[in-house]
């Protein structure tokens, strides 16, 4: 016959059992909630990274595996103030980015060096670059025109000099004026590859080209010589180095 010492026992060690059980299956319903429910994402956490000068959350990874590798400010100078433009990431296969670093530069250099960037925006490596628009005043209009001033400037630098307006036109040349930029908006560059530069507006295509030139005065814009960020071009610069 039990004691009762030993009856005491017995249902201590239950309740723990029970308790033990319940701790699993709160533990579940929380990797649910995380993960989502049956296959849905909708609840999953992403993890994000900060971009300081606007405060803007860019995911660390994009769905298709690309990672961010810096995150800055285009700002333009109107009536001579600066203003905020755009936020922007800069997410890239760093797999394939590491296979261009070790086939064109070999050993890693101390620092970033000039060679790095041309071998990163001479390639044919898969990028996409993300804006979220911060200026509450931004038109479609004025955007396309920075485009198309920044990759004009580009291709000369690119080229020795020489003009294709042409080409420099067709980044948003199909998006539409009556488009509504408010702040939180979102457009997608993508390079690509084939050396096809693909533009999204709030998840929308209006533009896909095919050209060489144009995806590497794309990218140019924001690692060449001349960067809208400095800052975020180093960023890169280090993410680069990160990869030997």
């Amino acid at each position: 016959m039990a004691t009762v010492s030993e009856g005491v026992a017995a249902a201590n060690c239950g309740e723990m059992v029970m308790k033990v059980a319940e701790d699993q299956s709160e533990k579940k319903m929380n990797e649910k909630a995380v993960n989502g429910n049956e296959g849905n994402n909708e609840f999953a956490e992403i993890a994000v990274e900060v971009e300081p000068k606007t405060g803007i959350s860019f995911p660390v990874k994009l769905s298709d595996g690309k990672q961010l590798n810096c995150s800055g400010l285009r700002k333009k100078s109107m009536i001579g103030i600066s203003i905020k433009i755009y936020g922007f990431g800069i997410y890239a296969d760093n797999e394939k980015v590491k296979d261009v670093m070790n086939c064109k530069i070999g050993k890693a250099p101390a620092k970033p060096t000039k060679e790095m960037y041309q071998a990163f925006i001479d390639s044919d490596v898969g990028m996409v670059v993300r804006l979220e628009i911060i200026y509450s005043g931004l038109t479609m209009s004025m955007v396309r025109k920075s485009f198309e001033e920044g990759i004009g400037a580009a291709i000369k630098k690119l080229t020795g000099g020489k003009k294709n307006n042409n080409l420099a036109n067709k980044v948003l040349g199909q998006a539409k004026d009556n488009i509504k930029l408010t702040p939180g908006s979102i457009i997608e560059i993508s390079r690509l590859p084939g050396f096809t530069l693909e533009t999204k507006v709030m998840g929308e295509v209006v533009s896909k080209v095919e050209s060489e030139l144009l995806c590497r005065a794309f990218t140019y814009m924001y690692l060449g010589e001349d960067p809208f960020d400095k800052d975020a071009r180093e960023k890169f610069g280090m993410s680069l180095l990160s990869l030997f």
